[in-house]
């Protein structure tokens, strides 16, 4: 039985781990960089300990000293989360050598998923459809060429160790090869360590659909249906949703068969995820296993009622799956909105800074995985994202609906973020309708940036408007002791309004 876990990361996805970990009555183990002593997994964590200074490659992925942490704290399996170490196969065997349960896969379905390649030819010999493509390492800016040229145009070029858009360029015609070429090889070495590229066939009008899967050491694999990924900018995701309002029962059916052979071709173990592009005619095509949990894995545990971390920790014990493929099924609807310290205004920007107040919306069916709170600093070391934002209600119309009042009330001071830029994309007509494939930045960006500027104008009124009002709190409270009237000020009344106006 596992009864201490060291969670291998930070942020919201730390403090999601450990809130499982102590509904389980396992202890919790922080680990933390120099920048981020006053974080909130920290304070959050049953014990902590510091690992390194700021940059990551000095404390997050610093696989030596998270051993030794583990190691000296006598630390029973380590949960690497998502980013940082969470693929990486080396630190998988060293947890392995080292007599510590890493909770996730085994390093050769790392190995053989991680490059892209790799896992093109596993999934080919699995039966799963892939993207037409090459199967080989790019050699030259000529064998690039004649290949794109084979293929026809659009073409996208990618990183076989890529992630996170990295490493990846669009090719649409025999000019842009050279550049395309040289760019991503360049970029794939910087960010992996390796600068192996492929070419596939660009899919016209795609939707990013991924499937949860979930596998035992028993040999059993189910799946736990699809989350619709397409709303992205830069090829990163922004929102997501589950069940997908675009692929039809019979669609559904056959990527869930398919996502359960390819889990199985590689003898997955725990929670991952396959991901597909489906075109506008609904033929659908392997992209890329994740052999981690996903960012986006609470719209799953909405719509399931399936805890995916209290389930990756049972599989690591050694326990079946509890449930078989007929007992899961779908209910209602859920949205997740990432919330970023980022400018929308000013290209997106990141906004380190310090959060002077923060406002989090609640209610039935709103749930939200933070890691901020009033006075914390963000660190400009790390992803600018700061939390999720996750609503779930009974159809799609209604879960629409929630994370538009949420956005509303959701208020945070001291630093820029997308929570504006969200509320656009809540009320832009091809979202609504379920219209949107991953071309739908694309389409709406001017427009959304142009409601966003307008939105924030008004933000600011309230934001000053708000500022008054604690000046005049902090007057009432600061008041003499012997002043002959102490009632408390109505806020109405001290602030001019009446039956709804406001007079100032």
């Amino acid at each position: 039985m596992i009864k201490k876990i060291l969670v291998a990361n930070r942020g919201e996805i730390a403090i999601r781990i450990m809130r499982s970990c102590r509904e389980m009555e396992i202890t919790s183990v922080a680990v933390f960089s120099e920048a981020d002593r006053t974080a909130k997994h920290v304070l959050y964590a049953d014990e902590a300990y510091c690992i390194g200074p700021a940059a990551s490659r000095e404390s997050y992925l610093n696989i030596e000293n998270i051993i030794k942490v583990a190691k000296e704290h006598h630390v029973d399996a380590i949960h690497p989360g998502y980013g940082f170490l969470s693929e990486n196969a080396e630190f998988a065997r060293r947890c392995e050598t080292e007599n510590i349960i890493f909770i996730g896969p085994k390093p050769e379905t790392m190995d053989a998923m991680g490059d892209k390649i790799s896992a093109r030819i596993r999934m080919i010999e699995a039966g799963v459809p892939v993207v037409p493509g090459t199967h080989e390492n790019l050699k030259s800016i000529e064998e690039a060429r004649k290949l794109c040229n084979e293929i026809g145009y659009p073409v996208m070029l990618k990183a076989s160790m890529g992630g996170g858009g990295k490493g990846m360029r669009l090719i649409h015609n025999e000019d842009e090869v050279e550049e395309a070429y040289t760019t991503a090889k360049s970029e794939s070495l910087s960010s992996f360590g390796d600068d192996t590229v492929y070419l596939e066939k660009f899919v016209e009008e795609p939707h990013h659909i991924e499937f949860q899967i979930l596998g035992d050491k028993h040999g059993n694999v189910v799946h736990l249906y699809e989350r619709e990924c397409s709303i992205q900018r830069r090829n990163q995701k922004i929102l997501e949703e589950s069940p997908s309002p675009f692929i039809t029962e019979e669609i559904r059916k056959s990527m869930g068969e398919k996502a359960i052979a390819a889990a199985k071709a590689v003898g997955y173990i725990g929670a991952g995820t396959i991901e597909f592009l489906v075109d506008k005619h609904y033929n659908y095509y392997f992209l890329e296993m994740n052999t981690r949990l996903q960012v986006e894995h609470p719209i799953t545990e909405e719509v399931l009622g399936v805890d995916l971390v209290k389930e990756q920790i049972k599989v690591a014990e050694g326990h079946p799956l509890r449930f078989r493929q007929e007992d899961l099924k779908q209910r209602g609807h859920a949205i997740e909105c990432r919330i970023c310290a980022e400018d929308p205004q000013n290209n997106f920007m990141p906004s380190p800074g310090i959060i002077k107040q923060i406002i989090e919306p609640n209610g039935i069916g709103v749930r939200i995985d933070s890691y901020v709170y009033e006075g914390y600093e963000i660190p400009l070391y790390y992803d600018p994202m700061i939390g999720k934002l996750i609503v779930w209600a009974v159809t799609r119309e209604y879960a629409i609906e929630r994370m538009r009042r949420v956005l509303h009330e959701y208020k945070i001071t001291g630093i820029m973020t997308n929570i504006s830029y969200l509320r656009c994309i809540m009320d832009t007509p091809d979202f609504i309708e379920g219209k949107y494939d991953t071309g739908f930045i694309g389409k709406n960006g001017d427009h959304l940036l142009k409601e966003v500027s307008s939105t924030d104008e008004e933000d600011e009124n309230i934001a000053m408007i708000a500022a008054y009002i604690d000046y005049l709190m902090n007057l009432e409270e600061n008041a003499s002791p012997n002043a002959t009237d102490n009632r408390p000020i109505s806020k109405w009344r001290a602030f001019g309004l009446h039956k709804g106006v406001l007079r100032i």
